[in-house]
């Protein structure tokens, strides 16, 4: 029993109560035992918190089926208006300031409930006003109070454009925040995830899941099926007394961030309800890693995690697999351990016996061509005076933004680098 989950803006909490159903599902299977992200009395490990009351009204659903306690819902009264500056700051002497100790205070006294404490799992956007800017508050405030537990993100990248005039200054401003607080982060950009979101027809392999159709955002099922393919508890992790310790969210960033300058993580996933060869899944998980930069040079991974779930015949580990990810991924020659692995019989996502999850992660430095990408887009938008005044209404100023442009071009410097060994 070891971590907090904590949701913050409109799709935090829409991705983390769809992701609350995948954990919902698994205790099930396991008499009750949510662990890592429940408690004995069988509820939840979570805080939902958002600036509007309309998006938490499914949490309080699992209130009232006693599956998270009232007090761990936490709304305010109005928006943040899509706004890092207002998100993070708020309007002096306003409630917003509340949000963020009443946030606190529930997240600190479920932290007290746990019998450890490892950390906290963060879900958010970088888009939005509330999940980017109270996001990285939080965070901060989180890091503060809580220095020896560990802090993972699961961030939501928004739309190349389209999305909102102001996405790259939150995302900018976002990603810098987090870079300085958390350990690892977990990006799921929305094009990549809407591509990946498709649901293939009975009996053919690619992406599947065990929630029913129509019933959520596919873009959600999607991220939501990767984070249970990553953080549900695994055989090869669990101690013989057959009690999960809870350590799956900490060791993965163990095994994917060896050095806290690069702490950014590609995740792709592909599942089958037929017998295929975890080499066949292999596959399908590298045809969506980028391989070459826009000018050309090829990507390459520091550390890559695979997961694999249905491996009941203990095959994975014997197979060809681990090489072939280590060559897709074109991990770097300096880490002498680049690849690790857990294994599960059963996998949980699908009742099929003969269902099979394989989830990868890798710290990949294709992350560099989002990072260029925003600091590009916020340079032209500061050249242009561009919405500048919104932000400076909240204390966020122009050298605000150009420290956080500097913060992201040293971890472009440190991913390019890793691009030329």
């Amino acid at each position: 029993m070891s971590a907090v989950i904590l949701q913050v803006g409109q799709c935090g909490n829409q991705l983390g109560l769809d992701w609350c159903e995948l954990l919902t599902k698994s205790c099930a299977k396991k008499d009750g035992n949510c662990s890592p992200f429940g408690t004995r009395e069988g509820r939840l490990a979570l805080v939902c918190v958002d600036s509007e009351p309309k998006v938490l009204n499914r949490a309080r659903q699992l209130v009232r089926s006693e599956k998270l306690l009232e007090s761990n819902v936490v709304q305010g009264k109005g928006g943040r208006g899509g706004n890092w500056a207002y998100g993070y700051h708020g309007n002096s002497g306003e409630e917003s300031n509340g949000l963020l100790q009443q946030a606190m205070e529930a997240l600190r006294k479920e932290a007290e409930r746990r019998s450890y404490y490892g950390g906290t799992v963060l879900l958010h956007s970088l888009s939005g006003g509330t999940g980017s800017g109270l996001g990285s508050r939080l965070c901060e405030e989180i890091r503060a109070e809580f220095p020896a537990g560990h802090i993972l993100t699961a961030s939501v990248v928004p739309h190349r454009s389209g999305e909102s005039p102001l996405q790259h200054y939150n995302s900018l401003l976002g990603l810098a925040a987090l870079h300085r607080s958390a350990d690892g982060m977990l990006l799921f950009h929305n094009d990549q995830s809407l591509s990946s979101s498709g649901v293939p027809a009975p009996g053919r392999s690619g992406f599947c899941n065990g929630l029913p159709q129509g019933s959520l955002s596919p873009m959600n099922v999607h991220i939501a099926s990767c984070m249970a393919g990553l953080l549900l508890p695994v055989r090869s992790l669990t101690p013989s007394s057959g009690l999960s310790l809870g350590a799956e969210p900490w060791e993965l960033i163990r095994s994917l961030c060896p050095m806290p300058a690069a702490k950014l993580l590609h995740t792709t996933q592909a599942c089958s309800s037929e017998k295929l060869t975890w080499d066949r899944l292999a596959s399908i998980t590298l045809q969506a890693v980028p391989k070459l930069s826009p000018a050309g040079k090829p990507y390459s991974s520091r550390a890559v995690l695979a997961v694999a779930r249905g491996d009941g015949e203990n095959s994975f580990i014997v197979s060809n697999v681990l090489p072939k990810l280590k060559r897709g991924h074109r991990c770097v020659p300096w880490n002498p351990f680049p690849i690790d692995c857990w294994t599960d019989p059963c996998n949980e996502m699908n009742a099929s016996c003969n269902s099979q999850l394989l989830t990868v992660c890798s710290n990949h430095s294709s992350v560099s061509s989002l990072l260029s990408h925003v600091v590009q887009r916020c340079q032209e938008m500061i050249g242009a005076q561009a919405y500048l005044h919104w932000y400076q209404r909240y204390g966020v100023e122009v050298q605000d933004f150009r420290q956080s442009m500097d913060t992201l071009l040293n971890v472009i410097e440190e991913y390019e680098t890793q691009m030329q060994t």
